[in-house]
C-alpha cells in the first residue's frame, strides 16, 4: 500500500474484529512513527498502549460512572471549543447524523443513541486502546506535532491492515484513566486510539464522510 492509498482508505473504525493484534507489528509501527515530524525535535507525545486486563480494568471503570451523564464529565481541557459555529459546526453534526443513519437510528430515538455514544467508551470493542498524554506546558505547536505523530501511526496502520478512531471522547473520563494508568499529574491526558482490524462488513464502517471542496480551505496567489 503506498501514502495515497492509506490516506484514501484511512477512516475512523468503529467495529472491529475479534482478533488480536501482534505486540510486534505495533511495536514496528511506533518504531517508523518515530519519524514524525515536531518543532525543535521536541518530540511532545507520550503514550500508554492497553490490552487484555488492563485494558479491560479500564472500560469496567468507565461503565460504572457513563450512567450518571454528563455529571460525571471531567475533561482537563475543551474537547470542542464553545463557540464553534458555522461551517465548522455544521460540519460536526453533519458527521454525527451520517453515522447515526448508517446505524438506522433516528434523531428521535435518545436512549438508542446515548447506548451508541457509550461504545466509544469500550474502545468500540477494538483489541487495542492507545492513551495519549503531554506535558501540561506544551502549547499549540506542540499538540499540533502529536496530532502529525498520531496521523503518522495511523497511515503505518494501515499500511499493516489496522486500522483504528482517535478518541478525544476519552478526555470526559480522565479521572478514570489516571486511575488506572500511570500519568504523570503534570501531563494533560490528550485522546485516546482504538486500534484493531476493520469489520469491513459493518455499516457504520462504510458510510461516506464527506469532505470540504478545495476551494474552500485553500486560496491560491502568485499562481
Amino acid at each position: 500500500m503506498n501514502v495515497s492509498e492509506a490516506v484514501a482508505t484511512r477512516r475512523s473504525v468503529r467495529e472491529y474484529l475479534d482478533k488480536p493484534v501482534d505486540k510486534a507489528l505495533l511495536t514496528s509501527i511506533f518504531e517508523r512513527a518515530q519519524n514524525a515530524p515536531s518543532g525543535g525535535n521536541t518530540q511532545p507525545w507520550n503514550a500508554t498502549v492497553l490490552t487484555g486486563a488492563p485494558l479491560q480494568k479500564l472500560l469496567d471503570m468507565t461503565a460504572e460512572v457513563v450512567p450518571q451523564g454528563p455529571a460525571a464529565h471531567k475533561p482537563e481541557y475543551a474537547i470542542y471549543p464553545p463557540e464553534l459555529d458555522g461551517k465548522y459546526s455544521e460540519r460536526r453534526f453533519g458527521v454525527g447524523e451520517a453515522l447515526y443513519a448508517s446505524l438506522e437510528i433516528p434523531r428521535e430515538d435518545k436512549m438508542a443513541r446515548m447506548m451508541w455514544f457509550a461504545k466509544n467508551f469500550r474502545a468500540f470493542d477494538a483489541p487495542i486502546l492507545m492513551l495519549i498524554h503531554t506535558p501540561r506546558y506544551m502549547g499549540p505547536p506542540q499538540w499540533s506535532d502529536i496530532g502529525m505523530w498520531l496521523q503518522t501511526v495511523a497511515l503505518l496502520l494501515r499500511e499493516e491492515g489496522l486500522d483504528c478512531c482517535f478518541q478525544e471522547a476519552w478526555a470526559i473520563y480522565t479521572p478514570q484513566i489516571r486511575q488506572c494508568v500511570d500519568i504523570p499529574e503534570d501531563h494533560i491526558f490528550f485522546c485516546g486510539m482504538a486500534i484493531g482490524y476493520r469489520d469491513p462488513a459493518a455499516a457504520v464502517n462504510n458510510f461516506p464522510v464527506p469532505r470540504a471542496p478545495l476551494d474552500e480551505v485553500v486560496t491560491w496567489e502568485g499562481f
